[in-house]
C-alpha cells in the first residue's frame, strides 16, 4: 500500500500519541517545558512494539510523522475538545511545538 493512498484519522494520531497521553499530566507538562528527548529514553520498548506492527500500521504511522506539528495539534486540540483529556490539552498548545518536533524526528529514525 502507497503511504500517499493511506488516511490518517485523530485515532491513529491518538495511536501514535498514546504513551504520551498515558503520562500524568503534571509530569508531562514538565518534559514538554524541558523540551526532553522522552523518544530515546524508550528506544527498547519502541523497537519491540514496531516489531509487533503490521505493514499497514508501520505505513500509517509514517504518515503522521510526514504531517506538519501543526496539523497534529489541530487534531489533538479537537480530540481535547471532545474528551477533555488533559494531557492533549498540553500537546495541543503551541509551546509544545519543539518538544513534539524533537520526538517526532527521534521517532522516526526508528519507524
Amino acid at each position: 500500500m502507497e503511504n500517499s493512498k493511506i488516511e490518517i484519522s485523530e485515532d491513529d494520531v491518538l495511536d501514535l500519541m498514546d504513551q504520551f497521553t498515558r503520562v500524568p499530566p503534571l509530569l508531562l507538562k514538565i518534559v514538554v517545558n524541558r523540551n526532553s528527548n522522552v523518544v530515546k529514553s524508550f528506544q527498547g520498548q519502541i523497537e519491540d512494539y514496531k516489531n509487533s506492527l503490521s505493514p499497514e500500521e508501520i505505513l500509517k504511522i509514517r504518515k503522521v510523522l510526514e504531517m506538519p506539528v501543526s496539523d497534529l495539534q489541530n487534531i489533538l486540540n479537537n480530540v481535547y475538545q471532545k474528551n477533555g483529556q488533559e494531557q492533549l490539552k498540553i500537546l495541543a498548545d503551541p509551546k509544545a511545538r519543539p518538544f513534539i518536533e524533537k520526538n517526532l524526528l527521534e521517532l522516526s529514525n526508528y519507524v
